[in-house]
Parts: structure tokens; sequence; C-alpha cells
């Protein structure tokens, strides 16, 4: 492995890891006045958010996916190189399977307070 596929994954490892509690720290905009429940209410929301694993089975098919066309594009390629291919493709499946982790804890924190009674609108 070259000097440049090593820099990239350990700039994805870092950038998964920095992404990590995203989506969980999420405040809801509530119409109306906050009970006296809500900071409680959030915390407890926020932990179950941030319960939920960034990868999961999802990710594990995203990179079987993107390993694999990436060893085929890189077997294409004018210099050959299908294992090059196959960890870019299997490191990109990873991270956009990643990218969809906050939007996914925001709303559990959402739905989460919504039903212990609050009125959130976003």
């Amino acid at each position: 492995m070259n000097t440049l596929k090593i820099t990239c994954l350990t700039a994805l490892i870092a950038l998964g890891t920095a992404c990590s509690g995203t989506g969980a720290r999420y405040a809801p905009v509530v119409d109306g006045t906050r009970n006296a429940n809500f900071a409680t209410d959030l915390g407890a929301c926020q932990g179950l958010a941030r319960s939920q694993p960034v990868m999961n089975g999802d990710t594990g098919n995203a990179v079987l996916v993107g390993a694999g066309l990436g060893a085929a594009l890189g077997a294409a390629d004018d210099d050959g190189d299908a294992a090059g291919g196959a960890v870019a493709g299997a490191l990109g499946g990873m991270l956009a399977d990643t990218v969809k982790t906050p939007d996914e804890r925001k709303a559990i924190v959402v739905n989460c307070m919504r039903q212990r009674g609050h009125k959130v609108v976003g």
C-alpha cells in the first residue's frame, strides 16, 4: 500500500470518528414553552440517539458493494490495481453510509421528544 492510500485511510477513519456523536446532540425547536421535564427528556433522547451505532448492517453492505465496484474499476484502469480500487471503494462505501447517521440520530431525538409529549416542530 502506498503512502497516499494510507493517508486516505487514516483521514477517513478520523472523519468517521469525529462524526460519531453528530446528530445525537440535536436540540429540537418546540412550539410554545418548554415544560419542566424538557431538559431531562432531551438528555435521555440524546442518549438513546447516541446509542445507535455509526456503522451497522447497511454499512457492511455499502463496504462490500464499494469494494466490488472499486476492484472492477481498478482492474479496468491502465495500471490494473484491483486491490487498490477495492480498498478505495470499500472506504468510499463506508463513508457514504456513515454520512447519513447524523440525520438518523436527529430523527431519533425528534421522535423520542414527541413521544414524551413535547410539541417538537423541527
